[in-house]
């Protein structure tokens, strides 16, 4: 394990990593390091998810069930931070949703209205396990029509029932293909949700610590933004990647404890 004793902040990714599945989740790993963690002085930690079906509620109970040690204002997920960003933009203004409930949740807190409607401000997309052609035809038709397309992340691949399964990347593409326009995507490896990390923990990019198990999402947004990286070997990673461009490769995230 690389020394990691003067790093300042932690980044965990959830699904693959902490936690595997939605419906029947299953534990990986966590409580150990973030204890760790926690038991050193100036130290900070944040879940960086690009789950966009849950609300930061479902997931802080499904952890806290699984003794995990994290609160609330320590989930990042990129639904609502996708909703942060439409509310900021879009003040009281209106959805075309492709998404799950827990995106909703997260959209209407902010005082965003969803309409079903072939006009809106923005089209949101997460990923959408009920997807339909119908849906998938009006969300294009939408962004058509003037609305601007907001995708919770770009990935292409998620742990999903302990396999890899699509994520929220081949549909946000379909929508840009149809309508002809471009998203603007918030999650991993978008810049912007580690800026919000870092800006959080008032900490820079090379204090802090990306333990991810996907390449292109973990990894290469950590690389951009000049965090150091390491991959475990729980999620995608383990399901066929051979090669990562990580700084260390654990079996568990509790793993990592051993550098701090």
């Amino acid at each position: 394990m690389i020394d990691l004793s003067k790093k300042k902040l932690f980044l965990f990714d959830l699904d693959g990593v902490l936690t595997a599945g939605k419906e029947k989740p299953i534990k990986l790993g966590g409580t150990k390091v973030i204890n760790k963690i926690r038991s050193k002085k100036g130290k900070r930690f944040f879940v960086l998810t690009n789950d966009s079906t849950d609300t930061v509620e479902t997931i802080l109970e499904r952890l806290q069930r699984f003794d995990i040690p994290v609160k609330y204002e320590e989930i990042l997920t990129s639904a609502k931070l996708t909703a942060q960003y439409v509310a900021k933009r879009y003040p009281k203004g209106t959805y075309f949703l492709v998404g799950e409930r827990g995106l909703e949740e997260e959209l209407n807190r902010e005082g965003l209205r969803r309409t079903r409607g072939t006009r809106a401000d923005v089209v949101v997309v997460g990923l959408d396990r009920w997807l339909t052609y119908n849906k998938l035809d009006k969300a294009s038709e939408v962004a058509r029509n003037g609305a601007s397309i907001i995708a919770c992340h770009y990935a292409r691949l998620y742990m999903f029932k302990n396999r890899v399964a699509m994520a929220v990347g081949p549909i946000v593409k379909a929508i840009e293909y149809a309508s002809g326009k471009k998203a603007v995507a918030i999650g991993k490896p978008s810049r912007l949700m580690f800026e919000l990390a870092l800006e959080k923990a008032g900490c820079k990019p090379e204090d802090a610590v990306m333990v991810g198990d996907q390449e292109e999402t973990d990894i290469l947004g950590a690389k951009k933004m000049g965090i150091t990286s390491i991959m475990v070997k729980t999620g995608v990673y383990s399901r066929g990647e051979t090669k990562t461009n990580a700084d260390a490769v654990v079996e568990t995230v509790d793993d990592v404890s051993d550098g701090i």
